[in-house]
């Protein structure tokens, strides 16, 4: 099991760097070796994550594309929406910690299959909503069941990847999310034009044909997925000695105290990335929710053109993602990593509260989709650095909860200040301003660089 063979491969491996009383000088050759096994481990973990979290974030945010058809259908409200889009992450919010901490007892590969496979069934049951009650407490569960999905899945590249390797593998991870909007945009428009077919509303087929996959990509998480390094045959004894003092070194910079799970919660450091994850957050999903329904509003155009067109800010989210992450892995500096991105989605979103055409109000999000992305692995590789893997579960697992109630705020607040004005421009710059925020937050944390190279 997870939590009980990884610190003492840890420890041995920490015996073994002690036992040389000397740092470990890297020949060429060795770097050459080591590049080549962070290669390999890329290949073979985060193909099968990717496809992974593609699911997980068409399965969270297709309700936007969805609401074309269902609030007009069931009389939902922009504030009825907006609250049904975010009591996802109250649900979330609730149980993240435990489920994170639940992973790092039974392991991975059996967790994470089973989150995949309720979420996927609870997400095609919400072809059955027929109301604000049954669109509220299906959204809640969808959130109670992917709980711990994404923080476990940093987590577990902690287990993989050396510190100035991981805001690339974070990076390269999360820009399934971006490659989601790609994806998912498009196929969302063309399932909504089945409405009609079999009795059943476009925004019906559109649950129930994207909740499938998540399923059977569960199953495929169970059979192929290893806990961690001492499980992947595919690693040879040397590999595995070689990754293992490398985390070894990292989790020594890091404190390997062992440390409880309410002291991790009552540090201030882990509070302090909260907060700025909860900023950059409510932002992240006030787009993603309501990207279709501001280029309905400005364009007027099919929900398939629509669903087309939602795709090119995510093609800059990508973009964003891997330059940024890249860049950062590379001078080994994390804030201004999140800072500038941060103020460059803000001026994307202050932009698009005054635009006055589809043209202009695209190339603003699009604006706005490169910053907020691309501030995410270079954020991720900062709390990653700083916490012990004593503490890493339940401080991920908080960072992320915390921060994902930004995922009820923004989009909430959007919808009651859209009807209470029946604008966007008071929505847009008030999402412009918690961006900012994220900003001077970013600024305010250590300097991580000696850690990070």
């Amino acid at each position: 099991m997870l939590a009980r063979d990884q610190p003492s491969t840890m420890q041995t491996a920490q015996d073994g760097l002690h036992a040389t009383e000397a740092p470990v000088l890297m020949t060429t050759s060795e770097s050459l070796s080591d590049a080549a096994l962070i290669s390999k481990i890329r290949w073979r973990l985060l193909p099968l994550m990717f496809a992974a979290y593609i699911i997980a974030y068409i399965d969270r945010v297709n309700i936007g594309f969805a609401a074309l058809q269902m609030n007009p259908h069931l009389g939902f409200s922009a504030t009825v929406y907006g609250l049904g889009a975010g009591v996802f992450f109250i649900g979330y919010f609730i149980f993240e910690v435990p489920s994170n901490l639940i992973m790092e007892r039974v392991g991975a590969r059996l967790w994470i299959a089973r989150i995949m496979i309720s979420w996927g069934l609870i997400s095609a049951a919400m072809m059955f909503t027929r109301g604000p009650m049954s669109f509220y407490a299906l959204r809640f569960l969808l959130g109670v069941a992917e709980a711990g999905f994404f923080p476990g899945m940093i987590l577990y590249l902690t287990y993989w990847f050396p510190a100035n390797e991981r805001a690339r593998a974070v990076a390269l991870f999360m820009t399934a999310n971006a490659v989601a909007g790609i994806v998912g945009g498009p196929l969302a428009g063309a399932l909504l034009t089945m409405d009609g077919i079999g009795g059943l509303g476009g925004w019906q087929w559109l649950f129930l044909w994207e909740g499938i996959p998540a399923v059977a990509i569960g199953m495929i998480v169970f059979a192929y997925l290893p806990d961690g390094p001492q499980d992947a045959r595919w690693l040879t004894v040397s590999e595995r000695r070689r990754l293992e003092q490398r985390l070894a070194v990292d989790a020594s910079a890091a404190g390997q105290h062992r440390r409880s799970v309410r002291q991790v919660l009552t540090d201030p450091r882990v509070w302090s990335f909260s907060w700025l994850y909860l900023a950059l957050v409510i932002g992240l999903y006030s787009i993603s929710f309501w990207l279709p329904q501001i280029l309905k509003r400005f364009s007027g155009t099919s929900d398939l053109l629509v669903g087309l067109l939602s795709a090119l800010p995510y093609v800059f989210a990508a973009i964003g993602m891997v330059w940024i992450g890249g860049h950062s892995d590379l001078t080994g500096e994390r804030r201004w990593h999140v800072a500038w991105p941060a103020l460059l989605a803000a001026g994307g979103l202050l932009l698009c509260s005054f635009a006055n055409t589809s043209g202009l109000a695209l190339a603003a999000l699009s604006l706005a989709a490169l910053g907020i992305w691309g501030a995410l692995g270079p954020f991720w590789a900062m709390p990653t650095a700083m916490l012990s893997r004593s503490g890493a579960a339940a401080g991920i697992a908080w960072i992320n909860a915390v921060g994902n109630l930004g995922g009820f705020v923004g989009p909430y607040a959007v919808g009651v200040l859209s009807d209470a004005t029946g604008s966007l421009t008071i929505p847009l710059g008030a999402l412009s301003s918690s961006l900012v925020i994220a900003a001077i937050l970013a600024l305010r944390m250590p300097d991580q660089r000696g850690q990070a190279r």
